[in-house]
């Protein structure tokens, strides 16, 4: 087996190769009278075929360096204002620094004569940055998601998040139109990058056009402009790839982005443990915190149970026993001028299997035993989303738009579990039924004054029905002495309607006064009934284990902001006034409530020159109690956990401060960035819990005090010499909370993370990149009797050659250390390769991927909590390799 020492010693062969031979050329930059040019900008041309190999710009003291191989090339340099001046250089490989200093003399120009002396690879135009994609694709980005990996100070984390610096994207488009909104990944994932031509970096971004320049905007969101050979035709591609035994990949794009329409079909079929959608539910539901015409955003409903994992410090395609079938049909139309009209159909079917082995020791207040948990899980689901948008501008400053979804999902989860070596069977099936109708209507009725107008509805239900072959609770109930199995069926409804007015006021001065006024209308119904069975008898319907309670909520807000500017620096300021009528009901007990109360909040920020930016703020929030926190039986919330609501209202008081520091710029050679959270929590939900080997009881209580601090520094410096970029982050995390434990006093427990990591990505011109990195991971847990703790470590390098226009191979690598496990199973190692060629440019492509060469089966993880220990073993996909056959049309 190859060891991942080895892989860094091939990497370091490769790296002393890749540098052998080239030569660095540096100098300074002046004018005619002996001063310093800044931003001037050098490029380094082929003197024969005149191709761009490589550029930079000087830096304020007018320096400058470039790395190039051996040849005979032009120096260009260039400045706005100054005659361009050319030098040509030979290099013959033996010099390791070339000094070339220069002096540009002034140019008088007529502003009406424009000349372009070379196509930059990014420009900067307002709040716009444009990156040229052919400046930067290294010739083996398949999808849209492997191209934007290659643009500087862009983010995409291994499940497809993109992030610009450190803030994810709003959304992610095409030729300025958005498809899939927060749910982009189903774009980047599958959408190939060759028709793209340009990525556009739009800061300050508004979703709403007339807010632009009145709101108060830090989003981000990425627009993909497309080559003109791409537009108004009918262009896509499919792949197939099969290993000739049972793993298979299917994939098909077709599409049309003309002026007036756009045409967006996919198709998605694998069992290769591919996850096509990322997070559909930002697909379903994409949530905006605090933006205006978000109201309703934070409303859903929540499953009781879900057999399914979550998620794990670990790739999710290694374990994703899957066999998924996706099909988006996304169509754009303009028919007048005036109205444009966005529909979006969604189907999405997955059958998959997840194996788990777990190991649970329980050491709490004087109990102490081990669970075994042998599990198989199946899960068959099917999802259909279909959505409408209706944008219709009535003129320049007025606007009126209309969303309506329907989403239905089906879910039918089957466990074969062995718990301490008795067989069962667990059965959940779920449902999900939403219809969600939004309409908002903008009007800029003076240049910076802006008035917003929101209703919406939303009805969502999720039914369950769950049973298990067992019957574990001998102890809870005792009569029950006959029963071998038990079922629990549950619904759980919502309505939301609700409405808002809000106004942007822009000041001459750039102040901003925003006032919000609305109504927010929620009813919840949770309906629940556990039945003990003999056979198929019913023997007993316990009703402290039943539920049926409504619970209403009528929320009558007012909330003013306002921010005051100083040059750069402003102060912000906010007040909600909440008005509540909350009902409560379940069996023959009602209760009503009015409790009023006033969420203040103050903020600052300061940008103290165009490197150092200051953000803070301070908030007193009070938050009411929902329904999944105030039902007053007990539910199964898993197949021997119980747990119960409060039975009450309940507000919670908490205050939360942030800090955040900025150095530079995220498309800057050296960005930094450091975030501190504090929250404390006044009232918090804990438990009281009575663990028992074969089932625990949990009930909710409300506790004085909870704290929790986080702090995190990322730090991102791009080296000219080796053309890499390097990434440091450092984390930790501290949590202090209380509970009850088996009728134990209030026990304090104290949760400490502490992260940290490194990477490297090259970004050279060349054969051969690469991207490296490590990150390791500390968690400890201590109460009064318990203190654990482990570190875990995962490395990773990836290789990437591109040998010339037909030909690429990529390797990656994967080393994972678990703390706490024996030498044995505490230590992994994976391999995954990618070669692709071309047999006809743009047309026909064949590539041979391989998974898991090592071929390692299973795959073990330690975790603490505040009552123990569990030790989890996953079972893997075995190796393959998939041959695969790309056609372009």
């Amino acid at each position: 087996m190859i060891k991942i020492n080895n892989i860094f010693q091939i990497l370091f062969f490769v790296f002393t190769l890749k540098f052998y031979g080239q030569t660095i050329i540096t100098g300074k930059i002046l004018n005619g009278e002996g001063s310093i040019l800044s931003s001037v900008n050098i490029i380094i041309q082929d003197s024969i075929k005149k191709k761009i190999y490589k550029y930079t710009f000087s830096d304020k003291k007018g320096y400058y360096s470039i790395i190039t191989n051996k040849g005979k090339f032009n120096l260009t340099f260039s400045s706005l204002g100054f005659e361009s001046k050319t030098v040509i250089v030979e290099i013959d490989g033996m010099q390791k620094e070339i000094k070339i200093d220069v002096i540009l003399k002034e140019k008088s120009f007529e502003l009406d004569e424009v000349i372009i002396q070379a196509e930059l690879p990014m420009s900067i135009k307002k709040d716009t940055v444009i990156f040229k994609t052919k400046y930067y694709e290294k010739g083996n980005e398949q999808t849209i998601e492997d191209l934007l990996k290659t643009i500087p100070g862009l983010n995409i984390n291994a499940e497809g998040t993109i992030k610009i610096g450190n803030q994810e994207i709003e959304k992610l488009m095409i030729d300025g139109d958005d498809l899939f909104e927060k749910g982009y990944k189903i774009l980047s994932k599958n959408m190939p990058a060759y028709p793209i031509e340009e990525v556009e970096v739009l800061k300050n971004y508004s979703n709403n056009r007339l807010l632009k320049g009145v709101e108060e905007s830090n989003k981000v969101a990425l627009n993909l402009k497309l080559n003109e050979k791409s537009k108004r035709i009918w262009f896509g591609n499919i792949k197939i790839g099969s290993d000739f035994n049972n793993r298979y990949e299917l994939l098909g794009n077709l599409m049309n982005f003309g002026k007036k329409n756009k045409f967006y079909f996919l198709t998605n079929l694998n069992n290769i443990g591919n996850d096509a959608t990322g997070d559909i539910d930002n697909l379903v539901r994409p949530f905006r915190f605090n933006e205006p015409a978000s109201i309703g955003d934070n409303q859903q409903v929540r499953n009781l149970i879900d057999l399914s994992e979550t998620s794990l410090n670990f790739k999710k395609s290694r374990t994703n026993f899957n066999n998924a079938e996706l099909l988006s049909l996304n169509v754009i139309f303009n028919p007048t001028k005036k109205l444009k009209i966005k529909t979006l159909g969604f189907l999405n079917w997955d059958e998959q299997y997840f194996f788990r082995n777990s190991v649970n020791n329980v050491t709490a207040n004087g109990t102490n035993f081990s669970n075994t948990e042998d599990s198989k899980l199946r899960n068959k689901k099917t999802i259909g989303f279909g959505k409408i948008d209706f944008t219709y501008n009535i003129s320049k400053t007025k606007m009126l738009e209309s969303t309506t979804k329907f989403n239905s999902g089906n879910t039918n989860e089957q466990s074969n579990l062995v718990f301490n070596g008795t067989s069962t069977i667990e059965n959940l099936q779920s449902d999900n039924t939403l219809f969600d109708q939004k309409i908002t209507y903008s009007n800029k009725f003076k240049d910076k004054k802006v008035f917003l107008l929101t209703g919406r509805f939303i009805n969502e239900k999720t039914p369950q029905n769950y049973s298990i072959n067992q019957f574990f609770y001998q102890d809870l109930f005792p009569s029950s002495t006959n029963a071998n199995n038990v079922q629990q069926q549950s619904e759980n409804q919502m309505q939301f309607a609700g409405f808002e007015a809000h106004l942007l006021d822009r000041k001459i001065n750039g102040d901003l006064l925003e006032l919000q006024f609305g109504n927010e209308f929620r009813k919840d119904k949770l309906n629940t009934i556990f039945t003990l069975f003999e056979n198929f008898t019913i023997l007993e319907t316990p009703n402290d284990f039943k539920n049926n309670t409504e619970h209403q909520t009528n929320d009558l807000y007012l909330k003013t902001k306002y921010r005051y500017k100083i040059k750069d620096f402003a102060i912000t300021g906010k007040l909600g006034f909440h008005q509540l009528f909350n009902k409560l009901e379940f069996n023959a007990f009602s209760e009503n409530q009015n409790p009023f109360f006033v969420n203040p909040s103050i903020g600052l920020d300061w940008k103290i020159n165009g490197n150092n930016k200051i953000i803070s703020s301070y908030s007193y929030n009070t938050t009411n109690a929902k329904i999944l926190d105030v039902y007053n039986d007990f539910v199964l919330t898993g197949f021997r956990s119980f747990s119960k609501g409060i039975g009450t209202f309940s507000q919670l008081n908490a205050s939360t401060l942030l800090f955040n520091y900025q150095l530079g710029n995220w498309s800057d050679r050296f960005f930094a960035n450091t975030f501190v959270f504090y929250n404390k929590n006044f009232d918090f939900f804990s438990s009281n819990t009575l663990i028992n080997q074969n089932f625990t009881q949990s009930e909710r209580i409300v506790i004085k005090d909870q704290e929790l601090l986080s702090v995190s520094s990322k730090f991102d410096y791009y080296f000219k010499k080796i053309s890499s970029n390097l990434k440091l982050d450092v984390g930790f995390s501290k949590s202090n909370y209380k509970n009850i434990v088996n009728n134990s006093e209030l026990r304090e427990v104290t949760s400490n993370n502490y992260n940290y990591g490194l990477e490297l990505r090259s970004g050279f011109k060349g054969i051969f990149n690469y991207h490296i990195g490590t990150k390791w991971n500390t968690n400890k847990i201590e109460t009064s009797t318990i203190n654990n703790s482990f570190t875990d470590n995962v490395s990773f390098l990836d290789l990437s050659f591109v040998f010339n226009d037909k030909y690429n191979m990529q390797f990656q690598s994967e080393h994972y250390f678990f703390g706490n496990l024996d030498k044995e199973n505490n230590t992994y190692y994976f391999l995954d390769f990618d070669v692709r060629y071309t047999i006809k440019k743009n047309k026909l492509a064949i590539a041979l991927t391989g998974k898991n060469l090592f071929n390692t089966q299973t795959f073990r993880t330690f975790s603490i909590s505040d009552i123990g220990t569990s030790t989890t073993e996953f079972r893997l996909l075995e190796r393959f390799l998939l041959l695969k056959l790309e056609y372009r049309f």
